[in-house]
């Protein structure tokens, strides 16, 4: 049975950062080969596309507010770009294929990043702050792996329950897994001046990315966004607001409003996405744009995805 994932991402500056430093990535992989010379009808350095292999989510956010900082989070991008492209398997993954094998190549682009990084730093003369944190998830259906650093999220919107499927990088997080307190109150967390950073994408330390996998459903929605969202609104809120019946487009715009309006602190940045099932075969569904007002980065894409068994889970 077809199925549909529905994605949109948006980056807003927010009330008190003069620039965007914040990125985001929603892409689509696929085979393909170009021809140079043919004997059918068609064009020299035509592109001939085949399936969809999967769908690549991601965000990233600078530590701190420095130019380099800024270059940092971009670089991160094209780390991953270009590590996807060239190094990673994505191209072989099939029913049987070795998933630990996956997620510790999504380890490894993860440092190709950080080598970027460096090799860009050598070259800056004022490279401090040139650090990012970066948050990727990669969906092969019904399979997704996510692969982490820092203290952007993933979270996991199943059954009217929201569920964060990364663990924050900071100190403030360590002192509460040392206390065994998981019960401290989400307040009191976006209060703490002690929301330092313990790992990050540029480093001096050799960088250990989170990795995982789950197993999605017909029904699930997905959420990544840097802290600029999660500092001001709560799990509750992102979840309710998702969750709507509204369109997609329309909830995030919704929560960086909100986000805003709380304070709007820092860059804010989301990709969010919805595991639907389509309706009959026989309907089109196009990519579409969906403006926004304000200082904003914004895309929509809607798109078939095959082959979904709504069983499965």
């Amino acid at each position: 049975m077809l199925g549909q994932m529905e994605v949109f991402g948006i980056s807003d500056t927010g009330r008190h950062r003069s620039v965007n430093n914040d990125q985001f990535m929603i892409a689509e992989l696929c085979k393909s080969l170009r021809v140079h010379s043919t004997s059918l009808e068609l064009d020299q350095n035509t592109r001939i596309f085949g399936d969809t292999q999967g769908r690549l989510l991601l965000v990233a956010d600078v530590f701190g507010n420095s130019d380099a900082g800024g270059r940092a989070s971009q670089l991160a991008l094209d780390g991953v770009i270009e590590f996807v492209l060239n190094n990673l398997s994505w191209y072989l993954l099939s029913d049987d294929f070795d998933q630990l094998r996956f997620q510790q190549q999504l380890r490894e682009g993860l440092r190709y990043c950080r080598s970027m990084i460096d090799r860009q730093a050598t070259l800056t003369a004022n490279h401090e702050g040139m650090t990012s944190t970066m948050t990727l998830a990669y969906v092969v259906w019904p399979r997704m792996f996510v692969v982490h650093e820092g203290n952007s999220r993933c979270y996991l919107l199943r059954g009217g329950r929201i569920e964060q499927l990364t663990k924050d990088q900071t100190t403030h997080q360590q002192s509460i897994s040392d206390l065994s307190s998981s019960k401290v109150a989400e307040d009191e967390f976006r209060e703490s001046p002690s929301r330092v950073l313990q790992k990050i994408v540029g480093e001096e330390s050799d960088p250990n990315p989170e990795a995982t996998s789950i197993d999605l459903q017909i029904g699930d929605s997905i959420v990544l966004c840097t802290d600029g969202l999660t500092v001001h609104l709560s799990d509750q809120k992102i979840n309710e607001t998702i969750s709507s019946d509204t369109p997609l487009s329309d909830a995030c715009s919704t929560l960086v409003a909100e986000a805003n309006e709380l304070g709007g602190s820092d860059n804010i940045t989301l990709v969010a996405c919805r595991f639907r099932l389509t309706q009959p075969p026989e309907a089109k569904y196009q990519a579409e744009e969906v403006p926004f007002k304000g200082t904003v980065m914004s895309c929509v894409d809607v798109f078939p995805q095959c082959s979904i068994d709504p069983m499965h889970g």
